[in-house]
Parts: C-alpha cells; sequence; structure tokens
C-alpha cells in the first residue's frame, strides 16, 4: 500500500475494534461483557457508557485521522487551511457530533448516557479547534486537555512523508497544549523506527534519543513502564492511567506493546484493559502494522470496519 497506508490501516482497524468497549471504567463489569470470548472485537452490542455508534465505525479520535486523510487524497495544496475547513465540516455545527455535543450539557450528571448519545462523541481538543476556527486564531488548537487527538490527527500526514517539523503545525491546529505535542512526535518517532527496520523501536527511541532533552520524560517513563514488564496488564494500566490523558496513556500503551508479540494480541490486551482503549489502539495498531506489516492486520477484522475500503483504494 503506497505511502504506507497499512499502519493508517492498523489503527483505524484497532479503533473500529476497541470501539464497542470504548470507556468502560469499571474492568470488573467488563470482564462480564466478554466473558467465554476469545476475540471481543467488535461487539454487536454496544458496551460504552457514554455515547453509541453503529459496530465497524470508528472513535473520534481515529475519525480526525479520517479527515486528515480525506484532506490528503483531495490534494497537497493548502493543506493546513484545508483540514480546517474539513474539520469544521466534520464535527462541527450541522454535524452529528456537535448536536450530541449541545445534547450533552442537559444531562451533565447522569451516569450512563447510551440511551441519550445516539450517535458519535466530540472530544475537547476539536471542540477548542472548532471555536479557535471560527475566531481565525493564529493558534487553533486546545488548551484544556492532554490527549492524543494532534496524534490520530498528524498519523494520516506523517505517513504521506512530511517532515517532523511541519508534522508540528498539524498537530497544533487540534491542540497546543506542549505535553500533547510531546507524546504526538514521541509516538510517530516509533512508528518512524518500526517502518525503518528497527527490530525493537522502542530501545532504539531510548538510544536515539538518550541525551535529547525535549524527550527526557517520555524516556525515563518508559524506562520504568519496561520494569513493569512482568505485572499483569490490566492491573498495570489501573495504575499508568486507564484515562485519555498523557503520560498515562502513553505509559499504558508501550506496555501493552513490550507484552504483545503480534498485531492482534496488542489490541486484545489493550482492550481487555478498559478505560481509554481507543486513544491507545490509535498508536498501538499503527505501531505493530509498522512493524509487521500489514498482513498482520487480521483480514476479518479489516472487513468490519467502515472507513477501512476508502485506505485500501489507495494500492
Amino acid at each position: 500500500m503506497k505511502n504506507n497506508l497499512h499502519v493508517f490501516l492498523g489503527a483505524t482497524v484497532a479503533d473500529a475494534a476497541a470501539r464497542p468497549l470504548h470507556w468502560v471504567y469499571d474492568q470488573k463489569k467488563l470482564l462480564t461483557y466478554i466473558k467465554g470470548k476469545k476475540d471481543f472485537t467488535f461487539l454487536n452490542k454496544n458496551k460504552s457508557p457514554f455515547y453509541n455508534i453503529k459496530t465497524g465505525k470508528v472513535s473520534g479520535y481515529n475519525d480526525v485521522g479520517q479527515v486528515m486523510f480525506k484532506t490528503l487524497l483531495e490534494g497537497h495544496g493548502d493543506i493546513e487551511k484545508r483540514f480546517k475547513k474539513n474539520i469544521t465540516k466534520n464535527f462541527g455545527s450541522g454535524s452529528q457530533y456537535w448536536k450530541n455535543f449541545q445534547l450533552r450539557a442537559k444531562y451533565r450528571k447522569v451516569k450512563d448516557w447510551r440511551g441519550i448519545i445516539q450517535g458519535p462523541w466530540i472530544h475537547q481538543n476539536i471542540v477548542e479547534a472548532i471555536q479557535n476556527i471560527k475566531k481565525n486564531k493564529k493558534l487553533t488548537g486546545g488548551t484544556k486537555v492532554n490527549e492524543s487527538d494532534g496524534y490520530c490527527a498528524a498519523l494520516p500526514y506523517f505517513l504521506y512523508g512530511y517532515n517532523f517539523k511541519n508534522l508540528k503545525k498539524i498537530i497544533s491546529i487540534v491542540t497546543v497544549s506542549k505535553i500533547g505535542l510531546k507524546y504526538a512526535l514521541a509516538k510517530l518517532h516509533l512508528i518512524d523506527l518500526a517502518l525503518k527496520g528497527a527490530k525493537d523501536p522502542i530501545n532504539e527511541f531510548i538510544k536515539k534519543f538518550n541525551k535529547n532533552y525535549y524527550f527526557k520524560n517520555i524516556i525515563e517513563d518508559i524506562k520504568k513502564v519496561k520494569k513493569l514488564k512482568t505485572k499483569p496488564h490490566s492491573q498495570t494500566v489501573k495504575k499508568l492511567g486507564m484515562a485519555c490523558s498523557y503520560p498515562g496513556t502513553f505509559n499504558s500503551s508501550i506496555h501493552s506493546i513490550i507484552n504483545s508479540s503480534s498485531y492482534k494480541s496488542a489490541i486484545l490486551r489493550t482492550i481487555k484493559a478498559g478505560g481509554c482503549n481507543c486513544s491507545r489502539v490509535n498508536f498501538i495498531g499503527a505501531y505493530f502494522a509498522a512493524l509487521k506489516g500489514a498482513n498482520s492486520i487480521p483480514k476479518s477484522w479489516i472487513k468490519k470496519t467502515e472507513p477501512a475500503n476508502r485506505i485500501l483504494k489507495q494500492k
């Protein structure tokens, strides 16, 4: 697949696979949902307590990547300007994302939103980005949260060969959080190392950036996670971070990666741990697709993923 788009396919399939169990924070309850199942991807019945979309569709994390992918397919001129326009169209006023965002204001104290939010869930970074784009601000990215939206937006752009300097501009359209930017770049460096043939991209990343002050905290975190390798994944994720925010979502992803030998086992392990599994699998799925190739993604999973066909057409 040209432009290494099998890596984006890896992220997309993983997100759709995890989506019906997105944001289930009660690990005991989650175990009852998957009891007796060897493969608990693409559950027919939605179990996310926050929103309900058709199985096979992707979460708001991967969808911002789909918007970038669409922007790139349209052409390579004025990418930043057109990406902003497409974000507003896909997530903004008139979209189901925005309608559901307005609906949420009425039900803030409700614990289980499943019967209320029918359709997708917009993330804080995207809400802020839309508001700032409308105000014609120079820096449009969100400031309130340190989450994975910037990485998800930049992944297809990175795969088309744009350099790391340009990546910062793309990430900043969605988030200007310094933490969000740093962890997004670290993920993309790890994927880059995997694509370039590193047998152990995580160790290569440590070697390459060991004296780099910018990634100092990330390298320290990776070393701490490596010491926890033998600990059960779900238990470790509960300590490292089940939620959407960095550094927890990154550290929990690293723990899944170092304990998995394949794309499939890594995604299943991540889903089983609960919480914001979609933010984690968007990185883990891309990482293993880069490391092991397109054939590492289960074909039966690809068939169940709604946006997969558009990526597969780019041969």
